[in-house]
């Protein structure tokens, strides 16, 4: 925050106070980036703006980034990062917007202090493209401008027709698509003003976006905080859209069952009754998601057979179910 030009400003928004950042362009435009509301957190954190210790903490924070990349945590593309970080700067992960897909699965090996082996082939490591997406998912909020974040960048996105999706044109593997869960218009895409976006729905995508979790990327300049889904729900979203894809998408319909492979496979060893929580909340939603939650689960037994899924997850359903009668 320190390091920020500009001042705050007060808003008022549906009877409540809320705090924006405001800095002018060299044109001499205003540009207002959500903070906070009026609350002591945020006003403490308005008071470190242009403090001296406050540098000095940004620069050991910068310094721990890159000890614990050297440690062996996995860093972020410097690519991908700097499109995360001015969307963060510009609040949107402050506004609720998730960060969802591969990105969003490397980053719980950080969390859970593993390596993953297998779910992030389409993320090239030199960095490049190799399919790799940054995919965001938001529900409605406060003012932010993100598209004109996304252009301040002035790396090359451009949006598509809908504007769901930016692309670049020399990296086509590198796309930022904005989504949101389904509702009564179908697959329309969803035009948030406030955001200055437009969102596509996906099926079940709402199973991603409930009871999302804070989380801290790395990339050399430093860390990024973002909110994460959880990981249980992550795996099981998965398993649910892996018989959604079409047969042109079998590589990502096999990753799809890679990425709940990997965290199933820690899940159920030290979060097994959170896993079996939630695999039973999604199979109380309905005869569609779980015929699809079964399918993916038929389909990810038989391609990972020594991994003992079916044994393992029906221990913790029973202890599940015995704790729920009074029996644990």
């Amino acid at each position: 925050m320190a390091d920020v030009p500009g001042g705050f400003a007060k808003k008022q928004v549906a009877g409540r106070t809320y705090w924006y950042h405001q800095v002018r362009n060299p044109n001499g435009s205003l540009i207002q980036t959500y903070v906070g509301p009026d609350d002591e957190s945020t006003r403490l954190l308005i008071a470190r703006h242009g403090d001296p210790k406050a540098k000095a903490a940004r620069k050991h924070l910068v310094s721990l980034a890159r000890a614990a990349i050297e440690l062996g945590c996995t860093p972020i593309p410097p690519n991908h990062a700097r499109v995360i970080e001015r969307l963060a700067e510009c609040g949107l992960f402050s506004a609720g917007g998730i960060l969802v897909g591969t990105h969003a699965f490397l980053a719980y090996q950080n969390h859970f202090g593993v390596s993953w082996s297998v779910g992030h082939a389409t993320l090239d490591l030199d960095f490049a493209h190799a399919g790799a997406n940054v995919s965001l998912a938001l529900p409605e909020n406060l003012e932010l401008d993100a598209a004109g974040a996304i252009e301040s960048l002035e790396m090359g996105f451009v949006p598509n027709q809908a504007r769901t999706t930016f692309t670049k044109e020399d990296e086509p593997d590198f796309d930022l698509d904005f989504l949101t869960s389904c509702g009564r218009g179908g697959d329309e895409p969803v035009e948030l003003a406030r955001f200055n976006l437009t969102m596509q729905p996906l099926k079940f995508m709402e199973l991603s976006l409930e009871d999302p979790m804070r989380a801290t990327l790395l990339w050399r300049n430093g860390p990024i905080v973002v909110n994460l889904p959880r990981p249980q729900r992550y795996a099981l979203h998965k398993l649910i859209v892996y018989g959604e894809r079409p047969q042109a998408q079998r590589a990502k319909a096999n990753k799809d069952l890679a990425q709940a492979a990997a965290l199933l496979d820690y899940l159920l060893d030290h979060d097994s009754d959170s896993t079996a929580e939630i695999w039973a909340d999604v199979s109380e939603r309905g005869p569609g998601w779980r015929k699809r939650l079964n399918k993916g689960f038929r389909a990810l037994t038989a391609k990972y057979p020594d991994c003992n899924f079916k044994k393992r997850l029906q221990h913790a359903n029973g202890a599940l179910e015995e704790e729920h009668s009074g029996g644990g």
